[in-house]
């Protein structure tokens, strides 16, 4: 028998039985990388991400204790149009037969994902996560913000479909009832999972040597108080989602009308078949055959639901991302003031 301590998270324990395996679910502690992993990332991006082109990759490691180790990663290959024959869940799988036979951890456990000032909730990733999240239970997906971690903050989030939405997906019904049904907003879409990054004693060491030999200009690089670019690029995505949020509550709202309409003819038919039947019944004849009134008024298919919430859960992200960039401005302009008043 497995058992675990209790976290803030999905797991799967397997308690096995007279040959019989059953499927617990419990919250799972947090998820610990290593560095190598982190390094690895930064380096894929580096190499092969250009501007809002997105890289991608697996991630590895295993379960120890209460807890996922990701210790290791490699990156899905670039390729183009003309690479028709190429087979990514072949190239995962020759992969991780090869890191396997040089003794490396190769236990399939999510993927890993740059984005473009925050822009990663899409229906593309929520498809991806479902399908990892579905076949492996404790798989996450990795999101690494490179335009952030340039400004001297590591940007690294781990996410995970909650419950309530692995549901929905699994059912395929994002009609607007479904999703009322599941209490599904944009808010209990994803669950933030918190991680830890661990350093072996070499490298933390390299790192100390490698921070004294840095110059300091490259120090103050960090204080740099200009920040209309950053922020001017935030705020144009961001409108171009209220955008096109509008335009989705355009069409909920033309759907509401065409149901609306419809329940009106359906009502006005059913009136005059009621006053032909009564006519009909005073000249001694008989009344109207039934039909199937759903035939006869098709009801107009609502329109899918779950755009408006990936839309509304980027709105909310381009809002976190600028609240947390703002504070940090903040922050320097107060120093800066407070400099220029000493120094005056």
């Amino acid at each position: 028998e497995f058992r675990f301590k209790e976290g803030s998270g999905n797991y799967v324990v397997r308690n096995i039985t007279s040959n019989l395996t059953k499927i617990i679910h419990f919250i799972l502690w947090f998820y610990c990388f290593v560095f190598q992993v982190v390094l690895k990332i930064i380096k894929h991006y580096q190499e092969e991400g250009q501007g809002n082109e997105v890289v991608q990759g697996v991630l590895l490691g295993l379960v120890v204790d209460d807890r996922l180790e990701i210790t290791n990663c490699f990156p899905f290959p670039q390729h183009t149009e003309d690479d028709a024959d190429f087979d990514e869940v072949q190239y995962q799988m020759e992969m991780m037969r090869s890191l396997r036979h040089v003794n490396i951890d190769h236990l399939h456990v999510g993927w890993y994902q740059s984005t473009y000032y925050g822009s990663f909730v899409t229906r593309a990733l929520l498809d991806s996560q479902f399908s990892y999240q579905h076949a492996i239970e404790e798989s996450v997906v990795l999101i690494y913000d490179p335009i952030k971690t340039a400004q001297g903050s590591l940007s690294l989030k781990a996410y995970r479909l909650t419950p309530k939405l692995m549901e929905v997906c699994k059912e395929k019904d994002f009609s607007p009832e479904a999703l009322k049904k599941a209490n599904i907003a944009y808010e209990n879409m994803f669950e933030e999972v918190p991680i830890v990054i661990k350093n072996s004693y070499l490298i933390n060491v390299m790192l100390w040597e490698l921070e004294k030999k840095s110059a300091v200009a490259d120090r103050h690089e960090l204080l740099s108080l200009a920040s209309s670019n950053h922020l001017g690029k935030s705020l144009q995505l961001l409108m171009d989602r209220v955008d096109e949020m509008s335009q989705d509550i355009v069409k909920y709202n033309t759907y509401l009308r065409n149901v609306s309409k419809q329940q009106q003819q359906k009502h006005q038919y059913q009136q005059r078949r009621q006053q032909e039947n009564i006519q009909r019944q005073s000249r001694g004849e008989p009344p109207l055959p039934e039909e199937d009134i759903n035939k006869l008024f098709k009801p107009p298919q609502p329109p899918p639901r779950m755009e408006s919430l990936l839309i509304a859960g980027q709105i909310n992200t381009y809002c976190q991302n600028i609240k947390e960039f703002n504070a940090q401005n903040l922050g320097k302009l107060f120093m800066a003031q407070a400099l220029q008043d000493y120094n005056n």
